[in-house]
Protein backbone atom coordinates (compact mmCIF):
# COMPACT_ATOMS: atom_id res chain seq x y z
CA UNK A 1 0.00 0.00 0.00
CA UNK A 2 1.25 3.25 -0.99
CA UNK A 3 2.23 5.66 2.18
CA UNK A 4 0.43 9.20 1.84
CA UNK A 5 2.74 11.68 2.15
CA UNK A 6 0.54 14.22 4.71
CA UNK A 7 3.35 17.21 3.75
CA UNK A 8 1.68 17.82 0.55
CA UNK A 9 -1.21 18.93 2.26
CA UNK A 10 -1.31 22.37 3.27
CA UNK A 11 -3.98 24.77 4.15
CA UNK A 12 -4.94 26.08 1.13
CA UNK A 13 -5.16 22.24 -0.46
CA UNK A 14 -7.93 21.66 2.62
CA UNK A 15 -9.41 24.97 2.50
CA UNK A 16 -10.07 23.92 -1.24
CA UNK A 17 -11.02 20.89 -0.63
CA UNK A 18 -14.09 22.46 1.95
CA UNK A 19 -14.76 24.85 -0.63
CA UNK A 20 -15.50 22.38 -4.11
CA UNK A 21 -16.86 20.41 -1.15
CA UNK A 22 -19.40 23.19 0.18
CA UNK A 23 -20.11 24.42 -3.83
CA UNK A 24 -20.55 21.13 -4.96
CA UNK A 25 -18.78 22.98 -8.69
CA UNK A 26 -15.00 23.54 -9.56
CA UNK A 27 -16.15 26.94 -10.98
CA UNK A 28 -18.08 28.17 -8.31
CA UNK A 29 -15.45 27.48 -6.08
CA UNK A 30 -12.53 29.32 -8.14
CA UNK A 31 -14.92 32.39 -8.10
CA UNK A 32 -15.08 32.08 -4.19
CA UNK A 33 -11.83 31.75 -3.41
CA UNK A 34 -10.72 34.50 -6.30
CA UNK A 35 -8.32 31.87 -8.32
CA UNK A 36 -8.92 30.52 -11.70
CA UNK A 37 -10.82 27.02 -12.54
CA UNK A 38 -7.47 25.17 -14.17
CA UNK A 39 -5.73 25.99 -10.05
CA UNK A 40 -9.02 24.27 -8.77
CA UNK A 41 -8.35 21.47 -10.99
CA UNK A 42 -4.82 21.13 -10.55
CA UNK A 43 -5.30 21.09 -6.26
CA UNK A 44 -8.27 18.87 -7.25
CA UNK A 45 -5.97 16.29 -9.16
CA UNK A 46 -3.24 16.31 -5.86
CA UNK A 47 -5.75 15.89 -3.30
CA UNK A 48 -7.00 12.89 -5.35
CA UNK A 49 -3.11 11.47 -5.38
CA UNK A 50 -2.36 11.77 -2.18
CA UNK A 51 -5.80 10.67 -0.97
CA UNK A 52 -6.42 7.82 -3.24
CA UNK A 53 -9.96 8.29 -3.97
CA UNK A 54 -11.53 10.69 -6.89
CA UNK A 55 -13.43 12.25 -4.23
CA UNK A 56 -15.86 14.06 -6.18
CA UNK A 57 -17.55 12.86 -9.41
CA UNK A 58 -19.72 14.07 -12.15
CA UNK A 59 -23.29 14.56 -12.09
CA UNK A 60 -25.10 16.51 -14.35
CA UNK A 61 -23.87 20.16 -14.14
CA UNK A 62 -21.99 19.46 -10.94
CA UNK A 63 -20.32 17.15 -8.76
CA UNK A 64 -21.21 14.42 -5.80
CA UNK A 65 -18.24 13.98 -2.93
CA UNK A 66 -17.97 10.25 -2.49
CA UNK A 67 -18.09 8.90 0.87
CA UNK A 68 -14.43 9.59 1.65
CA UNK A 69 -15.07 13.15 0.85
CA UNK A 70 -17.82 13.12 2.95
CA UNK A 71 -16.47 11.66 5.85
CA UNK A 72 -12.85 14.13 5.79
CA UNK A 73 -15.48 17.12 5.93
CA UNK A 74 -14.80 18.00 9.68
CA UNK A 75 -11.52 16.45 10.29
CA UNK A 76 -10.29 18.66 7.60
CA UNK A 77 -12.22 21.46 9.18
CA UNK A 78 -10.84 21.27 12.42
CA UNK A 79 -6.83 20.91 10.75
CA UNK A 80 -7.98 24.01 9.47
CA UNK A 81 -8.96 25.62 12.66
CA UNK A 82 -6.11 24.16 14.34
CA UNK A 83 -3.96 25.90 11.39
CA UNK A 84 -5.45 29.32 12.23
CA UNK A 85 -5.41 29.13 16.02
CA UNK A 86 -1.48 28.68 15.69
CA UNK A 87 -1.41 32.83 14.71
CA UNK A 88 -4.43 34.17 17.27
CA UNK A 89 -1.78 36.18 19.41
CA UNK A 90 0.52 36.90 16.50
CA UNK A 91 1.65 40.91 15.87
CA UNK A 92 -0.68 42.11 13.36
CA UNK A 93 0.03 44.71 11.16
CA UNK A 94 -2.91 46.18 8.93
CA UNK A 95 -0.17 47.61 6.27
CA UNK A 96 1.83 44.75 5.52
CA UNK A 97 -1.37 41.91 5.28
CA UNK A 98 -4.45 41.10 2.80
CA UNK A 99 -7.75 40.78 5.04
CA UNK A 100 -10.15 38.84 3.09
CA UNK A 101 -13.66 38.31 4.21
CA UNK A 102 -16.87 36.47 3.54
CA UNK A 103 -19.64 38.35 5.10
CA UNK A 104 -23.76 37.44 4.92
CA UNK A 105 -26.13 40.56 4.99
CA UNK A 106 -28.30 42.49 4.04
CA UNK A 107 -28.64 45.39 1.92
CA UNK A 108 -28.66 48.04 4.96
CA UNK A 109 -25.64 46.95 6.56
CA UNK A 110 -23.73 46.50 3.64
CA UNK A 111 -24.87 49.48 1.85
CA UNK A 112 -24.25 52.03 5.07
CA UNK A 113 -21.13 50.08 6.74
CA UNK A 114 -19.31 48.25 4.38
CA UNK A 115 -18.63 51.38 1.76
CA UNK A 116 -17.06 53.67 4.46
CA UNK A 117 -14.62 50.95 5.75
CA UNK A 118 -13.33 50.14 2.42
CA UNK A 119 -12.71 53.60 1.80
CA UNK A 120 -11.26 54.26 4.60
CA UNK A 121 -9.15 51.29 5.03
CA UNK A 122 -8.05 52.17 1.16
CA UNK A 123 -7.02 55.69 2.13
CA UNK A 124 -5.18 54.14 5.10
CA UNK A 125 -3.20 51.94 2.80
CA UNK A 126 -4.69 48.89 4.23
CA UNK A 127 -5.73 45.86 1.48
CA UNK A 128 -8.91 44.64 2.44
CA UNK A 129 -11.18 42.03 0.02
CA UNK A 130 -14.60 41.49 0.41
CA UNK A 131 -17.25 39.19 -0.82
CA UNK A 132 -20.94 39.28 0.58
CA UNK A 133 -23.56 36.84 0.28
CA UNK A 134 -27.69 37.38 1.53
CA UNK A 135 -27.77 36.31 5.14
CA UNK A 136 -31.99 36.45 5.21
CA UNK A 137 -32.56 34.59 8.63
CA UNK A 138 -29.56 33.63 9.03
CA UNK A 139 -28.23 29.88 9.50
CA UNK A 140 -24.80 29.56 11.92
CA UNK A 141 -23.71 26.71 9.94
CA UNK A 142 -22.82 29.42 7.14
CA UNK A 143 -20.15 30.12 10.17
CA UNK A 144 -19.90 27.20 11.30
CA UNK A 145 -19.00 25.30 7.45
CA UNK A 146 -16.65 28.62 7.04
CA UNK A 147 -19.36 30.26 4.13
CA UNK A 148 -18.68 33.37 5.32
CA UNK A 149 -16.37 34.73 8.47
CA UNK A 150 -19.45 37.20 9.80
CA UNK A 151 -22.83 38.58 9.66
CA UNK A 152 -24.54 41.43 10.49
CA UNK A 153 -28.48 40.32 11.01
CA UNK A 154 -31.35 41.63 13.31
CA UNK A 155 -31.92 37.52 13.55
CA UNK A 156 -28.51 36.19 15.19
CA UNK A 157 -28.60 32.43 14.94
CA UNK A 158 -27.87 30.41 18.28
CA UNK A 159 -25.13 28.06 19.73
CA UNK A 160 -22.24 27.74 22.39
CA UNK A 161 -19.71 28.22 19.38
CA UNK A 162 -21.49 31.40 18.17
CA UNK A 163 -20.47 34.45 19.45
CA UNK A 164 -22.26 38.14 19.11
CA UNK A 165 -22.31 42.02 19.64
CA UNK A 166 -25.01 44.35 19.28
CA UNK A 167 -24.16 47.23 16.64
CA UNK A 168 -26.89 49.14 16.46
CA UNK A 169 -30.61 49.38 17.57
CA UNK A 170 -33.32 51.19 15.55
CA UNK A 171 -37.19 51.54 15.10
CA UNK A 172 -39.39 50.60 12.67
CA UNK A 173 -40.99 52.97 10.54
CA UNK A 174 -43.90 53.03 7.69
CA UNK A 175 -42.27 54.01 4.55
CA UNK A 176 -44.57 55.42 1.56
CA UNK A 177 -44.76 57.66 -1.46
CA UNK A 178 -46.25 61.61 0.35
CA UNK A 179 -47.40 62.77 -3.19
CA UNK A 180 -50.05 59.43 -3.30
CA UNK A 181 -51.06 59.12 0.04
CA UNK A 182 -50.85 59.79 4.19
CA UNK A 183 -48.70 57.07 6.21
CA UNK A 184 -51.05 54.94 8.51
CA UNK A 185 -53.35 56.37 11.16
CA UNK A 186 -53.61 53.47 13.09
CA UNK A 187 -53.23 50.12 13.62
CA UNK A 188 -56.67 49.15 11.84
CA UNK A 189 -55.36 51.49 8.75
CA UNK A 190 -52.29 49.91 8.75
CA UNK A 191 -53.93 46.64 9.06
CA UNK A 192 -55.83 47.27 6.30
CA UNK A 193 -52.86 48.60 3.57
CA UNK A 194 -51.59 47.05 0.81
CA UNK A 195 -47.94 46.51 1.90
CA UNK A 196 -44.67 45.36 0.30
CA UNK A 197 -42.57 42.52 1.91
CA UNK A 198 -39.35 40.85 1.42
CA UNK A 199 -39.01 37.37 1.77
CA UNK A 200 -35.84 35.51 2.21
CA UNK A 201 -35.09 32.52 -0.08
CA UNK A 202 -35.64 29.82 2.81
CA UNK A 203 -39.10 31.54 2.88
CA UNK A 204 -39.51 33.48 6.07
CA UNK A 205 -40.03 37.08 5.72
CA UNK A 206 -38.62 40.26 7.04
CA UNK A 207 -41.61 41.07 9.22
CA UNK A 208 -39.95 38.29 11.74
CA UNK A 209 -37.79 41.49 13.25
CA UNK A 210 -41.63 42.84 14.21
CA UNK A 211 -42.33 41.56 18.04
CA UNK A 212 -44.85 42.02 20.13
CA UNK A 213 -47.00 42.30 17.13
CA UNK A 214 -49.71 40.07 15.92
CA UNK A 215 -49.07 39.76 12.48
CA UNK A 216 -52.24 37.64 11.67
CA UNK A 217 -53.93 40.40 11.43
CA UNK A 218 -51.99 41.97 8.37
CA UNK A 219 -53.37 42.09 4.97
CA UNK A 220 -51.37 39.87 3.23
CA UNK A 221 -48.08 41.40 1.24
CA UNK A 222 -49.10 42.80 -2.10
CA UNK A 223 -46.19 42.63 -3.24
CA UNK A 224 -43.12 40.00 -2.62
CA UNK A 225 -39.39 40.98 -3.52
CA UNK A 226 -36.30 38.85 -2.63
CA UNK A 227 -34.26 42.24 -1.20
CA UNK A 228 -35.15 45.44 0.31
CA UNK A 229 -33.27 47.39 -2.98
CA UNK A 230 -36.40 46.79 -4.58
CA UNK A 231 -38.96 48.65 -2.68
CA UNK A 232 -38.79 51.87 -4.02
CA UNK A 233 -39.31 50.80 -7.05
CA UNK A 234 -42.91 49.71 -6.21
CA UNK A 235 -43.30 51.99 -3.38
CA UNK A 236 -42.89 55.25 -5.46
CA UNK A 237 -45.60 56.43 -7.44
CA UNK A 238 -48.54 53.78 -5.55
CA UNK A 239 -50.56 54.19 -2.48
CA UNK A 240 -48.40 50.83 -0.68
CA UNK A 241 -46.32 50.72 2.07
CA UNK A 242 -43.07 48.79 3.40
CA UNK A 243 -42.07 48.48 7.20
CA UNK A 244 -38.78 48.40 7.54
CA UNK A 245 -35.70 50.25 10.28
CA UNK A 246 -35.05 54.18 10.18
CA UNK A 247 -31.48 53.48 9.69
CA UNK A 248 -33.02 52.21 5.74
CA UNK A 249 -33.88 56.09 5.40
CA UNK A 250 -29.91 56.30 5.33
CA UNK A 251 -29.54 53.82 2.64
CA UNK A 252 -32.00 51.58 0.39
CA UNK A 253 -35.26 53.63 0.66
CA UNK A 254 -33.81 56.98 0.79
CA UNK A 255 -35.89 57.83 -2.05
CA UNK A 256 -39.33 57.48 0.23
CA UNK A 257 -40.61 59.20 2.74
CA UNK A 258 -41.00 57.80 6.21
CA UNK A 259 -43.02 58.05 9.34
CA UNK A 260 -43.24 56.05 12.73
CA UNK A 261 -45.79 53.07 13.10
CA UNK A 262 -49.20 54.15 14.50
CA UNK A 263 -48.62 51.27 17.66
CA UNK A 264 -46.20 49.73 19.73
CA UNK A 265 -43.40 47.62 18.64
CA UNK A 266 -40.01 47.08 19.77
CA UNK A 267 -36.68 48.48 18.61
CA UNK A 268 -34.48 46.49 15.52
CA UNK A 269 -30.94 45.27 16.97
CA UNK A 270 -28.34 44.51 14.10
CA UNK A 271 -25.85 42.30 15.46
CA UNK A 272 -22.23 40.88 14.37
CA UNK A 273 -21.84 38.01 14.43
CA UNK A 274 -18.67 35.41 13.95
CA UNK A 275 -18.11 31.84 15.05
CA UNK A 276 -16.01 31.12 17.99
CA UNK A 277 -12.57 29.91 15.59
CA UNK A 278 -12.38 34.00 14.42
CA UNK A 279 -12.65 35.35 18.46
CA UNK A 280 -9.06 35.51 19.02
CA UNK A 281 -7.94 35.89 15.66
CA UNK A 282 -6.23 39.58 15.49
CA UNK A 283 -7.20 40.50 11.85
CA UNK A 284 -10.58 39.60 12.65
CA UNK A 285 -10.73 41.88 15.73
CA UNK A 286 -9.04 44.37 13.59
CA UNK A 287 -12.24 44.30 11.32
CA UNK A 288 -14.71 43.79 13.67
CA UNK A 289 -13.35 46.97 15.43
CA UNK A 290 -13.76 49.02 12.53
CA UNK A 291 -16.87 47.75 12.18
CA UNK A 292 -18.34 48.57 15.22
CA UNK A 293 -16.73 52.10 15.33
CA UNK A 294 -19.07 52.77 11.70
CA UNK A 295 -21.71 51.34 13.31
CA UNK A 296 -21.57 53.58 16.46
CA UNK A 297 -21.63 56.68 13.51
CA UNK A 298 -24.90 55.52 12.29
CA UNK A 299 -26.62 55.27 16.14
CA UNK A 300 -25.63 58.36 16.52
Amino acid sequence: MKKIDFTDLDGKVLRTFLTILEENSVSKAADRLGVTQSAISHTLAKLRHVLGDPLFVRSGQGLTPTERALALKEPVQKVLDGMRALTDERPFDPLSEEIAVQIATNDMPRELIFPKLLRRARADGVRVRLGFMPSGVPDPELLRSDRCQLMLTPLPPDGPDIFQKLLVSSPLMVFYDAERRDPPADWADYCASDHVEVRFPDGRNARAVMRGVDQSQIRPPTVTLPHFNAIPAFVKGSDLISTDTALMKQGPLAALNCAPLPFDCQPVSIYMVWHQRFANDPAHRWLRGRIAAIAATLQA
